[in-house]
Protein backbone atom coordinates (compact mmCIF):
# COMPACT_ATOMS: atom_id res chain seq x y z
CA UNK A 1 0.00 0.00 0.00
CA UNK A 2 1.49 3.39 -1.00
CA UNK A 3 0.98 6.37 1.29
CA UNK A 4 1.53 10.03 0.37
CA UNK A 5 4.93 11.34 1.51
CA UNK A 6 3.33 13.84 3.90
CA UNK A 7 1.46 11.08 5.76
CA UNK A 8 4.55 8.86 5.91
CA UNK A 9 6.54 11.76 7.33
CA UNK A 10 3.75 12.30 9.86
CA UNK A 11 3.91 8.68 11.05
CA UNK A 12 7.71 8.79 11.41
CA UNK A 13 7.53 12.07 13.31
CA UNK A 14 4.84 10.78 15.67
CA UNK A 15 6.80 7.58 16.34
CA UNK A 16 9.90 9.62 17.24
CA UNK A 17 7.89 11.85 19.58
CA UNK A 18 6.34 8.81 21.28
CA UNK A 19 9.67 7.06 21.69
CA UNK A 20 11.10 10.08 23.53
CA UNK A 21 8.00 10.47 25.67
CA UNK A 22 7.78 6.79 26.62
CA UNK A 23 11.48 6.59 27.45
CA UNK A 24 10.97 9.37 29.98
CA UNK A 25 8.23 7.49 31.79
CA UNK A 26 8.78 5.75 35.10
CA UNK A 27 8.65 2.00 34.40
CA UNK A 28 7.19 1.47 37.86
CA UNK A 29 4.22 3.65 37.03
CA UNK A 30 2.41 0.85 35.16
CA UNK A 31 -1.00 0.10 36.59
CA UNK A 32 -0.80 -3.14 38.55
CA UNK A 33 -4.39 -4.22 38.80
CA UNK A 34 -7.71 -3.94 37.06
CA UNK A 35 -9.22 -2.65 40.28
CA UNK A 36 -6.77 0.25 40.39
CA UNK A 37 -7.66 1.04 36.77
CA UNK A 38 -11.36 1.09 37.55
CA UNK A 39 -10.70 3.63 40.29
CA UNK A 40 -8.63 5.76 37.88
CA UNK A 41 -10.75 5.64 34.74
CA UNK A 42 -9.97 9.25 34.09
CA UNK A 43 -6.36 8.22 33.44
CA UNK A 44 -6.54 5.23 31.04
CA UNK A 45 -3.31 3.26 30.66
CA UNK A 46 -2.83 3.66 26.92
CA UNK A 47 -0.27 5.37 24.74
CA UNK A 48 -2.00 8.32 23.14
CA UNK A 49 -0.60 10.20 20.19
CA UNK A 50 -2.37 13.32 21.49
CA UNK A 51 -0.47 13.20 24.82
CA UNK A 52 2.60 14.55 23.02
CA UNK A 53 2.64 18.11 21.71
CA UNK A 54 2.67 17.56 17.97
CA UNK A 55 3.03 20.07 15.15
CA UNK A 56 -0.25 21.69 14.14
CA UNK A 57 -0.23 20.16 10.63
CA UNK A 58 0.05 16.67 12.13
CA UNK A 59 -2.80 17.37 14.57
CA UNK A 60 -4.95 18.43 11.62
CA UNK A 61 -4.36 15.06 9.95
CA UNK A 62 -4.99 13.05 13.11
CA UNK A 63 -7.96 15.09 14.28
CA UNK A 64 -8.91 15.75 17.88
CA UNK A 65 -10.12 12.92 20.08
CA UNK A 66 -13.31 13.13 22.05
CA UNK A 67 -12.98 12.13 25.70
CA UNK A 68 -15.54 9.50 26.63
CA UNK A 69 -17.89 10.17 29.53
CA UNK A 70 -18.86 7.49 32.00
CA UNK A 71 -17.54 3.90 31.79
CA UNK A 72 -14.72 3.51 29.23
CA UNK A 73 -15.62 2.14 25.83
CA UNK A 74 -13.59 -0.68 24.36
CA UNK A 75 -10.61 -0.09 22.10
CA UNK A 76 -10.40 -3.70 21.07
CA UNK A 77 -8.46 -5.19 18.15
CA UNK A 78 -9.55 -4.47 14.60
CA UNK A 79 -9.52 -7.41 12.18
CA UNK A 80 -5.98 -8.70 12.58
CA UNK A 81 -4.77 -5.54 14.32
CA UNK A 82 -3.84 -7.33 17.51
CA UNK A 83 -1.65 -4.75 19.22
CA UNK A 84 -4.34 -2.14 19.78
CA UNK A 85 -5.03 -1.33 23.46
CA UNK A 86 -7.90 -2.94 25.33
CA UNK A 87 -9.76 -1.93 28.45
CA UNK A 88 -10.20 -4.36 31.37
CA UNK A 89 -12.67 -7.21 31.10
CA UNK A 90 -16.35 -6.27 31.54
CA UNK A 91 -15.73 -2.51 31.40
CA UNK A 92 -17.76 -2.28 28.24
CA UNK A 93 -20.85 -0.50 27.05
CA UNK A 94 -22.15 -2.51 24.04
CA UNK A 95 -23.76 -5.78 25.03
CA UNK A 96 -22.15 -7.87 22.31
CA UNK A 97 -18.69 -7.05 23.66
CA UNK A 98 -19.51 -9.21 26.68
CA UNK A 99 -18.17 -12.26 24.85
CA UNK A 100 -16.88 -15.20 26.91
CA UNK A 101 -13.32 -13.97 26.48
CA UNK A 102 -13.98 -10.23 26.75
CA UNK A 103 -14.12 -8.31 23.46
CA UNK A 104 -14.81 -10.67 20.57
CA UNK A 105 -11.96 -11.48 18.23
CA UNK A 106 -11.86 -9.32 15.09
CA UNK A 107 -14.35 -6.87 16.59
CA UNK A 108 -14.77 -3.19 15.74
CA UNK A 109 -12.49 -0.48 17.16
CA UNK A 110 -14.78 1.45 19.45
CA UNK A 111 -13.98 5.12 19.16
CA UNK A 112 -10.38 5.47 20.25
CA UNK A 113 -8.03 3.50 18.02
CA UNK A 114 -8.56 5.32 14.74
CA UNK A 115 -5.38 6.57 13.09
CA UNK A 116 -7.27 9.65 11.93
CA UNK A 117 -8.65 10.47 15.37
CA UNK A 118 -12.36 11.16 15.55
CA UNK A 119 -12.61 11.94 11.81
CA UNK A 120 -13.13 15.62 12.50
CA UNK A 121 -16.11 14.93 14.74
CA UNK A 122 -17.73 12.36 12.43
CA UNK A 123 -17.10 9.40 14.74
CA UNK A 124 -18.75 10.98 17.84
CA UNK A 125 -21.70 12.08 15.67
CA UNK A 126 -22.17 8.52 14.36
CA UNK A 127 -21.70 6.82 17.73
CA UNK A 128 -24.19 9.14 19.40
CA UNK A 129 -26.69 7.72 16.91
CA UNK A 130 -25.66 4.13 17.52
CA UNK A 131 -23.51 3.65 14.41
CA UNK A 132 -19.98 2.32 14.92
CA UNK A 133 -18.01 2.39 11.67
CA UNK A 134 -14.39 1.45 11.03
CA UNK A 135 -12.03 0.90 8.10
CA UNK A 136 -8.99 -1.33 8.43
CA UNK A 137 -6.09 -2.11 6.09
CA UNK A 138 -3.74 -5.04 6.65
CA UNK A 139 -0.70 -5.87 4.49
CA UNK A 140 1.75 -8.72 5.05
CA UNK A 141 5.01 -9.20 3.14
CA UNK A 142 6.36 -12.72 3.66
CA UNK A 143 8.95 -15.01 2.12
CA UNK A 144 10.65 -18.31 2.80
CA UNK A 145 14.35 -17.46 2.91
CA UNK A 146 15.33 -21.13 2.86
CA UNK A 147 13.82 -24.60 2.51
CA UNK A 148 10.60 -25.76 0.93
CA UNK A 149 9.87 -26.60 -2.69
CA UNK A 150 11.36 -23.30 -3.82
CA UNK A 151 12.17 -19.88 -2.43
CA UNK A 152 9.41 -17.35 -3.01
CA UNK A 153 7.68 -14.35 -1.51
CA UNK A 154 4.15 -12.99 -1.33
CA UNK A 155 2.25 -9.89 -0.36
CA UNK A 156 -1.18 -10.72 1.04
CA UNK A 157 -3.62 -8.34 2.63
CA UNK A 158 -7.14 -7.11 2.96
CA UNK A 159 -9.30 -4.05 3.43
CA UNK A 160 -12.01 -4.53 6.04
CA UNK A 161 -15.12 -2.47 6.83
CA UNK A 162 -17.13 -3.02 10.01
CA UNK A 163 -20.49 -1.54 10.94
CA UNK A 164 -22.20 -2.19 14.26
CA UNK A 165 -25.66 -0.76 14.88
CA UNK A 166 -27.12 -0.10 18.33
CA UNK A 167 -30.84 -0.10 17.57
CA UNK A 168 -31.79 1.52 20.88
CA UNK A 169 -29.72 4.60 20.04
CA UNK A 170 -30.56 4.62 16.34
CA UNK A 171 -34.33 4.34 16.77
CA UNK A 172 -34.57 6.05 20.15
CA UNK A 173 -36.84 3.13 20.94
CA UNK A 174 -38.13 1.51 24.11
CA UNK A 175 -36.87 -1.31 26.27
CA UNK A 176 -37.45 -3.90 23.53
CA UNK A 177 -34.44 -2.52 21.64
CA UNK A 178 -32.05 -2.44 24.60
CA UNK A 179 -28.93 -4.51 23.88
CA UNK A 180 -30.19 -5.21 20.35
CA UNK A 181 -27.40 -4.98 17.76
CA UNK A 182 -26.67 -5.63 14.11
CA UNK A 183 -23.08 -6.58 13.23
CA UNK A 184 -21.64 -6.41 9.70
CA UNK A 185 -18.12 -7.12 8.41
CA UNK A 186 -17.08 -7.09 4.74
CA UNK A 187 -13.52 -7.59 3.48
CA UNK A 188 -11.61 -7.40 0.21
CA UNK A 189 -8.61 -9.75 0.14
CA UNK A 190 -5.69 -10.11 -2.23
CA UNK A 191 -2.38 -11.93 -2.56
CA UNK A 192 -0.89 -15.38 -3.11
CA UNK A 193 -0.66 -18.25 -0.63
CA UNK A 194 3.04 -18.41 0.29
CA UNK A 195 2.73 -21.82 1.94
CA UNK A 196 1.46 -23.43 -1.26
CA UNK A 197 4.25 -21.72 -3.20
CA UNK A 198 6.91 -23.45 -1.11
CA UNK A 199 5.12 -26.81 -1.02
CA UNK A 200 2.87 -26.81 2.06
CA UNK A 201 -0.78 -27.47 1.18
CA UNK A 202 -1.77 -28.19 4.78
CA UNK A 203 -0.74 -25.05 6.63
CA UNK A 204 -0.75 -21.31 6.00
CA UNK A 205 2.01 -19.14 7.44
CA UNK A 206 0.26 -15.91 6.42
CA UNK A 207 -2.51 -14.95 8.77
CA UNK A 208 -4.61 -13.01 6.32
CA UNK A 209 -4.67 -15.40 3.36
CA UNK A 210 -7.51 -17.73 2.46
CA UNK A 211 -11.25 -18.12 1.81
CA UNK A 212 -11.94 -14.55 0.73
CA UNK A 213 -12.43 -15.32 -2.93
CA UNK A 214 -11.43 -13.12 -5.83
CA UNK A 215 -14.27 -10.66 -5.25
CA UNK A 216 -14.58 -6.99 -4.40
CA UNK A 217 -16.56 -7.52 -1.19
CA UNK A 218 -16.54 -10.81 0.71
CA UNK A 219 -19.19 -11.12 3.43
CA UNK A 220 -17.66 -12.36 6.69
CA UNK A 221 -20.55 -11.86 9.07
CA UNK A 222 -23.99 -10.27 9.23
CA UNK A 223 -25.99 -11.12 12.33
CA UNK A 224 -28.35 -9.71 14.93
CA UNK A 225 -27.61 -9.96 18.62
CA UNK A 226 -29.97 -9.51 21.55
CA UNK A 227 -29.18 -9.71 25.26
CA UNK A 228 -31.42 -9.95 28.33
CA UNK A 229 -31.08 -9.80 32.12
CA UNK A 230 -28.05 -7.50 32.17
CA UNK A 231 -26.45 -9.61 29.41
CA UNK A 232 -26.63 -12.84 31.35
CA UNK A 233 -28.50 -14.25 28.35
CA UNK A 234 -27.24 -13.42 24.87
CA UNK A 235 -28.46 -14.72 21.50
CA UNK A 236 -27.03 -14.13 18.02
CA UNK A 237 -28.77 -15.07 14.77
CA UNK A 238 -27.61 -14.68 11.17
CA UNK A 239 -24.47 -15.27 9.11
CA UNK A 240 -21.81 -16.14 11.70
CA UNK A 241 -18.24 -17.53 11.50
CA UNK A 242 -18.28 -20.22 14.18
CA UNK A 243 -14.75 -19.36 15.31
CA UNK A 244 -15.82 -15.89 16.43
CA UNK A 245 -17.61 -17.50 19.37
CA UNK A 246 -16.25 -21.04 19.75
CA UNK A 247 -12.73 -22.47 20.22
CA UNK A 248 -11.32 -18.96 20.54
CA UNK A 249 -9.38 -16.85 23.02
CA UNK A 250 -8.13 -13.25 22.93
CA UNK A 251 -4.52 -14.20 22.16
CA UNK A 252 -4.87 -16.61 19.24
CA UNK A 253 -4.56 -13.95 16.51
CA UNK A 254 -1.46 -12.45 18.08
CA UNK A 255 0.26 -15.12 16.00
CA UNK A 256 0.47 -15.22 12.21
CA UNK A 257 -0.04 -18.92 11.57
CA UNK A 258 -3.55 -19.79 10.43
CA UNK A 259 -3.60 -23.00 12.45
CA UNK A 260 -4.16 -20.64 15.38
CA UNK A 261 -5.98 -17.57 14.10
CA UNK A 262 -9.70 -17.53 13.32
CA UNK A 263 -10.40 -20.77 15.16
CA UNK A 264 -8.05 -23.66 15.79
CA UNK A 265 -7.06 -26.60 13.62
CA UNK A 266 -8.35 -29.15 12.85
CA UNK A 267 -11.87 -27.91 13.69
CA UNK A 268 -11.78 -24.86 11.42
CA UNK A 269 -10.80 -27.06 8.45
CA UNK A 270 -13.76 -29.38 8.98
CA UNK A 271 -16.88 -28.52 6.99
CA UNK A 272 -19.11 -28.18 10.05
CA UNK A 273 -16.75 -25.79 11.85
CA UNK A 274 -15.31 -23.53 9.18
CA UNK A 275 -13.92 -20.42 10.80
CA UNK A 276 -13.29 -16.81 9.87
CA UNK A 277 -13.75 -15.53 7.15
CA UNK A 278 -16.25 -18.27 6.23
CA UNK A 279 -19.68 -17.66 7.70
CA UNK A 280 -22.55 -20.03 8.40
CA UNK A 281 -26.29 -19.52 8.73
CA UNK A 282 -26.95 -20.25 12.37
CA UNK A 283 -27.57 -19.13 15.91
CA UNK A 284 -25.59 -18.94 19.15
CA UNK A 285 -27.04 -18.85 22.67
CA UNK A 286 -24.77 -17.91 25.57
CA UNK A 287 -25.76 -18.16 29.24
CA UNK A 288 -23.48 -16.31 31.65
CA UNK A 289 -25.07 -16.45 35.13
CA UNK A 290 -21.89 -15.03 36.70
CA UNK A 291 -19.08 -13.25 34.98
CA UNK A 292 -16.60 -16.04 35.74
CA UNK A 293 -18.58 -18.81 33.99
CA UNK A 294 -20.54 -19.36 30.78
CA UNK A 295 -22.13 -22.13 28.78
CA UNK A 296 -22.63 -21.57 25.07
CA UNK A 297 -24.30 -23.54 22.33
CA UNK A 298 -24.62 -23.04 18.59
CA UNK A 299 -26.51 -24.60 15.68
CA UNK A 300 -25.28 -24.00 12.12
CA UNK A 301 -26.24 -25.09 8.62
CA UNK A 302 -23.46 -27.12 6.97
CA UNK A 303 -22.52 -26.15 3.42
CA UNK A 304 -21.29 -29.06 1.25
CA UNK A 305 -19.58 -26.59 -1.10
CA UNK A 306 -15.95 -25.45 -1.15
CA UNK A 307 -17.08 -21.93 -0.13
CA UNK A 308 -19.77 -21.21 2.43
CA UNK A 309 -22.15 -18.73 0.84
CA UNK A 310 -20.41 -19.08 -2.49
CA UNK A 311 -17.07 -17.50 -3.32
CA UNK A 312 -18.39 -14.08 -2.25
CA UNK A 313 -20.07 -15.17 0.98
CA UNK A 314 -23.34 -13.55 -0.09
CA UNK A 315 -25.08 -16.64 -1.54
CA UNK A 316 -26.76 -17.78 1.65
CA UNK A 317 -29.44 -19.85 -0.14
CA UNK A 318 -27.02 -22.52 -1.35
CA UNK A 319 -28.35 -25.95 -2.22
CA UNK A 320 -27.61 -28.93 -0.02
CA UNK A 321 -27.92 -27.16 3.36
CA UNK A 322 -29.94 -29.95 4.98
CA UNK A 323 -27.31 -31.03 7.53
CA UNK A 324 -26.47 -29.33 10.82
CA UNK A 325 -23.42 -28.73 12.97
CA UNK A 326 -23.83 -28.38 16.75
CA UNK A 327 -21.20 -26.80 18.99
CA UNK A 328 -21.18 -26.58 22.78
CA UNK A 329 -18.57 -24.90 24.97
CA UNK A 330 -18.07 -24.39 28.70
CA UNK A 331 -15.82 -21.61 29.95
CA UNK A 332 -14.33 -20.45 33.25
CA UNK A 333 -12.74 -16.99 33.50
CA UNK A 334 -11.11 -16.63 36.93
CA UNK A 335 -9.06 -13.71 38.25
CA UNK A 336 -6.46 -14.53 40.89
CA UNK A 337 -4.88 -12.30 43.53
CA UNK A 338 -4.89 -8.57 44.10
CA UNK A 339 -3.55 -7.97 40.58
CA UNK A 340 -6.50 -9.80 39.02
CA UNK A 341 -4.40 -12.33 37.07
CA UNK A 342 -7.00 -13.37 34.53
CA UNK A 343 -7.28 -16.81 32.96
CA UNK A 344 -9.43 -18.37 30.27
CA UNK A 345 -10.25 -22.08 30.54
CA UNK A 346 -12.65 -23.67 28.09
CA UNK A 347 -13.64 -27.05 26.74
CA UNK A 348 -15.89 -27.70 23.77
CA UNK A 349 -17.23 -30.23 21.31
CA UNK A 350 -18.62 -30.08 17.77
CA UNK A 351 -20.75 -32.70 16.07
CA UNK A 352 -21.71 -32.50 12.39
CA UNK A 353 -24.42 -34.96 11.30
CA UNK A 354 -23.34 -34.89 7.63
CA UNK A 355 -21.86 -37.95 5.91
CA UNK A 356 -18.23 -37.88 4.75
CA UNK A 357 -15.97 -40.17 2.74
CA UNK A 358 -13.67 -42.43 4.73
CA UNK A 359 -10.08 -41.48 3.92
CA UNK A 360 -8.96 -45.09 3.44
CA UNK A 361 -11.73 -47.70 3.32
CA UNK A 362 -14.13 -48.40 0.46
CA UNK A 363 -17.60 -49.92 0.85
CA UNK A 364 -15.98 -53.33 1.46
CA UNK A 365 -13.38 -52.10 3.95
CA UNK A 366 -10.51 -52.20 1.42
CA UNK A 367 -8.39 -49.20 0.29
CA UNK A 368 -10.50 -47.27 -2.20
CA UNK A 369 -7.42 -45.81 -3.89
CA UNK A 370 -6.67 -49.36 -5.13
CA UNK A 371 -10.11 -50.91 -5.57
CA UNK A 372 -11.64 -48.02 -7.46
CA UNK A 373 -14.86 -48.51 -5.49
CA UNK A 374 -16.60 -45.63 -3.76
CA UNK A 375 -15.23 -44.69 -0.35
CA UNK A 376 -17.22 -45.80 2.66
CA UNK A 377 -19.48 -43.06 3.97
CA UNK A 378 -18.99 -42.12 7.62
CA UNK A 379 -22.03 -40.86 9.53
CA UNK A 380 -21.16 -37.77 11.49
CA UNK A 381 -17.93 -35.92 12.23
CA UNK A 382 -16.72 -34.95 15.70
CA UNK A 383 -14.19 -32.46 17.04
CA UNK A 384 -13.08 -31.73 20.61
CA UNK A 385 -10.99 -28.88 22.00
CA UNK A 386 -9.47 -27.70 25.26
CA UNK A 387 -8.06 -24.15 25.45
CA UNK A 388 -6.37 -22.56 28.45
CA UNK A 389 -4.32 -19.50 29.25
CA UNK A 390 -3.25 -17.86 32.48
CA UNK A 391 -1.69 -14.48 33.19
CA UNK A 392 1.32 -15.00 35.46
CA UNK A 393 2.39 -11.37 35.89
CA UNK A 394 0.35 -8.23 35.23
CA UNK A 395 1.92 -5.22 33.53
CA UNK A 396 -1.19 -3.17 32.76
CA UNK A 397 -5.00 -3.14 32.90
CA UNK A 398 -5.99 -5.23 29.86
CA UNK A 399 -6.53 -8.95 29.36
CA UNK A 400 -3.24 -9.32 27.49
CA UNK A 401 -1.16 -6.77 29.40
CA UNK A 402 1.15 -9.18 31.17
CA UNK A 403 3.11 -12.41 30.99
CA UNK A 404 0.72 -15.11 29.75
CA UNK A 405 1.18 -18.85 29.37
CA UNK A 406 -1.36 -20.60 27.15
CA UNK A 407 -2.10 -23.40 24.76
CA UNK A 408 -4.69 -25.79 23.39
CA UNK A 409 -5.33 -29.35 22.34
CA UNK A 410 -7.81 -30.26 19.61
CA UNK A 411 -9.03 -33.51 18.08
CA UNK A 412 -10.85 -34.28 14.86
CA UNK A 413 -12.25 -37.56 13.53
CA UNK A 414 -9.26 -39.21 11.87
CA UNK A 415 -11.39 -41.33 9.54
CA UNK A 416 -12.54 -38.19 7.71
CA UNK A 417 -9.97 -35.49 8.60
CA UNK A 418 -6.33 -35.61 7.47
CA UNK A 419 -5.18 -34.05 10.74
CA UNK A 420 -6.63 -35.62 13.87
CA UNK A 421 -4.52 -34.16 16.71
CA UNK A 422 -3.05 -30.68 17.25
CA UNK A 423 -1.17 -29.36 20.25
CA UNK A 424 -0.05 -25.77 20.82
CA UNK A 425 1.91 -23.96 23.52
CA UNK A 426 2.45 -20.18 23.69
CA UNK A 427 4.19 -17.63 25.90
CA UNK A 428 3.39 -13.92 25.49
CA UNK A 429 4.24 -10.63 27.14
CA UNK A 430 4.14 -6.89 26.54
CA UNK A 431 7.02 -4.46 26.27
CA UNK A 432 6.42 -2.94 29.71
CA UNK A 433 9.89 -3.99 30.93
CA UNK A 434 11.50 -1.73 28.32
CA UNK A 435 8.92 1.05 28.54
CA UNK A 436 6.85 -0.08 25.55
CA UNK A 437 3.71 -1.32 27.38
CA UNK A 438 1.57 -1.56 24.23
CA UNK A 439 4.14 -3.54 22.28
CA UNK A 440 3.72 -7.30 22.33
CA UNK A 441 6.06 -10.25 22.02
CA UNK A 442 5.35 -13.96 21.83
CA UNK A 443 6.61 -17.41 20.97
CA UNK A 444 4.62 -20.50 20.00
CA UNK A 445 5.07 -24.15 19.11
CA UNK A 446 2.35 -25.73 16.96
CA UNK A 447 2.30 -29.49 16.34
CA UNK A 448 -0.11 -31.41 14.13
CA UNK A 449 -0.43 -35.16 13.63
CA UNK A 450 -1.83 -36.68 10.45
CA UNK A 451 -4.39 -39.44 10.89
CA UNK A 452 -3.67 -43.12 10.41
CA UNK A 453 -6.40 -43.41 7.77
CA UNK A 454 -4.84 -40.63 5.67
CA UNK A 455 -1.36 -42.17 5.97
CA UNK A 456 -2.59 -45.67 4.99
CA UNK A 457 -4.26 -44.27 1.86
CA UNK A 458 -1.09 -42.38 0.90
CA UNK A 459 1.10 -45.45 1.45
CA UNK A 460 -1.22 -47.62 -0.65
CA UNK A 461 -1.19 -45.09 -3.50
CA UNK A 462 2.59 -44.63 -3.37
CA UNK A 463 3.23 -48.38 -3.37
CA UNK A 464 1.28 -48.78 -6.62
CA UNK A 465 2.56 -45.61 -8.29
CA UNK A 466 -0.76 -43.77 -8.04
CA UNK A 467 -1.26 -40.07 -7.28
CA UNK A 468 -1.44 -39.37 -3.57
CA UNK A 469 -5.00 -38.65 -2.38
CA UNK A 470 -5.88 -35.41 -0.63
CA UNK A 471 -8.68 -34.36 1.68
CA UNK A 472 -9.61 -31.37 3.83
CA UNK A 473 -5.95 -30.31 4.25
CA UNK A 474 -5.00 -30.50 0.59
CA UNK A 475 -3.00 -32.88 -1.60
CA UNK A 476 0.35 -33.89 -0.05
CA UNK A 477 3.75 -34.09 -1.77
CA UNK A 478 4.68 -37.27 0.11
CA UNK A 479 3.70 -39.66 2.88
CA UNK A 480 2.60 -37.54 5.82
CA UNK A 481 3.37 -37.96 9.50
CA UNK A 482 3.43 -34.75 11.52
CA UNK A 483 4.30 -31.08 11.07
CA UNK A 484 5.69 -28.64 13.63
CA UNK A 485 5.76 -24.83 13.47
CA UNK A 486 8.01 -22.70 15.68
CA UNK A 487 6.91 -19.05 15.66
CA UNK A 488 8.10 -15.80 17.26
CA UNK A 489 6.80 -12.26 16.76
CA UNK A 490 7.23 -8.72 18.03
CA UNK A 491 4.40 -6.24 17.62
CA UNK A 492 5.31 -2.55 17.55
CA UNK A 493 2.47 -0.25 18.65
CA UNK A 494 3.44 2.85 16.70
CA UNK A 495 0.41 4.95 17.57
CA UNK A 496 -3.34 4.58 17.96
CA UNK A 497 -4.54 2.72 14.91
CA UNK A 498 -1.10 1.76 13.56
CA UNK A 499 0.94 -1.35 14.36
CA UNK A 500 3.83 -3.19 12.70
CA UNK A 501 4.63 -6.83 13.42
CA UNK A 502 7.76 -8.70 12.26
CA UNK A 503 7.37 -12.48 12.50
CA UNK A 504 9.58 -15.57 12.26
CA UNK A 505 8.42 -19.11 11.55
CA UNK A 506 10.39 -22.32 11.23
CA UNK A 507 8.42 -25.06 9.46
CA UNK A 508 9.59 -28.57 10.34
CA UNK A 509 8.36 -31.32 7.96
CA UNK A 510 6.84 -29.01 5.36
CA UNK A 511 3.33 -30.23 4.57
CA UNK A 512 3.77 -33.04 7.07
CA UNK A 513 6.33 -34.82 4.85
CA UNK A 514 10.10 -35.15 4.45
CA UNK A 515 9.94 -34.33 0.75
CA UNK A 516 11.38 -30.83 1.15
CA UNK A 517 13.88 -29.24 3.52
CA UNK A 518 12.50 -27.40 6.53
CA UNK A 519 11.42 -23.85 5.65
CA UNK A 520 12.33 -20.57 7.33
CA UNK A 521 9.72 -17.86 6.81
CA UNK A 522 10.17 -14.17 7.60
CA UNK A 523 7.31 -11.71 7.38
CA UNK A 524 6.29 -8.21 8.39
CA UNK A 525 2.67 -7.13 8.76
CA UNK A 526 1.34 -3.58 8.90
CA UNK A 527 -2.13 -2.89 10.27
CA UNK A 528 -3.83 0.50 9.93
CA UNK A 529 -7.21 1.27 11.48
CA UNK A 530 -8.47 4.45 9.88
Amino acid sequence: MKLPFRIVACLVCVFMYQSVAVAAEDPNATVQSVQDTQEKQAQPATQNSQDVKLPRWIRKILGEKTKAKGPPEVSNPTPYGETQPTTPLYQTIPGFLQAPYGPPAFGPPFGTTHLLGDWGGVQPWLQKRGLYLAFDVYEDLAGNVSGGKKRDESVAGQVGVTLDVDWEKLLNAGSWSRDLWLHLLVVNGHGRNLSRLFGDNDNQVQQIYGSRGNVIAHMVWAYFEKAWLDRKIDMSVGWIPTGVFFQNSPWVCNFMNVWLCGGEAPTKFMTGGRGWPSGNIGTVLRLMPIRQFYIMGGLFAVSPHAYNGGISGWSWAQDGLGKLSTQVELGWIPEFGRNHLIGHYKVGVMYDNSRYNHLYEDINGEPWVLSGLPARRESGQTSLWVIADQMLLRHGPGELNGLILGGYYAYGSGQTSQINHTLVGVLMDTGAAWNRPLDSVGIAVLWANFSRSAILAEEAAATHGLPLPGANFGVPYGIQGHETIYEAYYGFHIMDGLSIKPDFQYVNHVGGTRTFKDAVVLSTAVNIAF
